[in-house]
C-alpha cells in the first residue's frame, strides 16, 4: 500500500488527536488537550499550515473533531466507517487543492483557504482515513491491545501485524511480563 507523505502526516495528527483523550475512567490517562496551549502545541507539532490565531472555540471544534475521529475508528464495519467520514468531511467544507509549500513538493490539501483548524483536521484527516476504507484497508485502524493501553494508531506495517501502539513501550512491556511469568512458571 502506498501512502504519500501528506496521507501519513494527516493519518499521524489523527491518531495524536486521538490519543489526547482520556482513556476510559483511568485518571492516570487524563484528557490532554485541555487548554489553548496544549492546542497550540498540537498545531506546531504537527506543522498545521494556514493556521491564524487560535481561540477557546478553536479547542472546543478540535475536539469536537477528535470524537467524530473515534467514531470512525470505532465503525463496525466499512459502510459505519464510510458514513462518519462522509459527514465528517462534507462538515470541513473540503476545497481540494494543489499545493507546494515549505520545501514540500507537490500535494492536495483538503481544507479550504482560511479554514479553521478544526475544518483543516477534518478535511486533511478524514480524507487519508477515507483512502483506507477506499483501498479495503480499514482493518490498519487499531487500538493497542496492551490491557493497560487503549491508545489508537494506524498499523502501516507490511504484513498488518502490529498489535501494540509503540512496540518499545507496549509491546516490550508485555513481552517482558510473559517472559516473566514463564520463567516462574519454570521455576516453580
Amino acid at each position: 500500500m502506498i501512502i504519500t507523505h501528506d496521507t501519513r502526516c494527516a493519518l499521524e495528527a489523527v491518531v495524536d488527536l486521538l490519543n489526547t483523550a482520556p482513556e476510559g475512567e483511568a485518571p492516570e490517562a487524563p484528557d490532554s488537550l485541555t487548554d489553548l496551549a496544549a492546542l497550540e502545541d498540537f498545531v506546531r507539532r504537527h506543522a498545521v499550515s494556514g493556521v491564524g490565531a487560535l481561540g477557546a472555540g478553536d479547542l472546543a471544534t478540535v475536539r469536537s473533531v477528535r470524537a467524530r475521529f473515534a467514531r470512525v475508528f470505532a465503525a463496525a464495519d466499512d459502510r459505519g466507517a464510510a458514513e462518519q467520514l462522509n459527514a465528517l468531511v462534507a462538515s470541513a467544507g473540503t476545497t481540494p487543492q494543489l499545493t507546494d509549500h515549505d520545501g514540500y513538493d507537490w500535494h492536495v490539501h483538503y481544507f479550504a483557504p482560511g479554514a479553521s483548524v478544526a475544518d483543516h483536521l477534518a478535511a486533511d484527516g478524514g480524507m487519508a482515513l477515507a483512502f483506507l476504507v477506499v483501498a479495503g484497508e480499514r482493518e490498519r485502524l487499531r487500538h493497542c491491545e496492551a490491557p493497560d493501553c487503549r491508545h489508537a494508531f494506524v498499523d502501516l506495517s507490511r504484513n498488518r501485524s502490529r498489535r501494540y501502539c509503540d512496540s518499545r513501550t507496549c509491546g516490550n512491556r508485555l513481552h517482558v511480563a510473559a517472559y516473566r511469568a514463564r520463567r516462574r512458571e519454570a521455576a516453580g
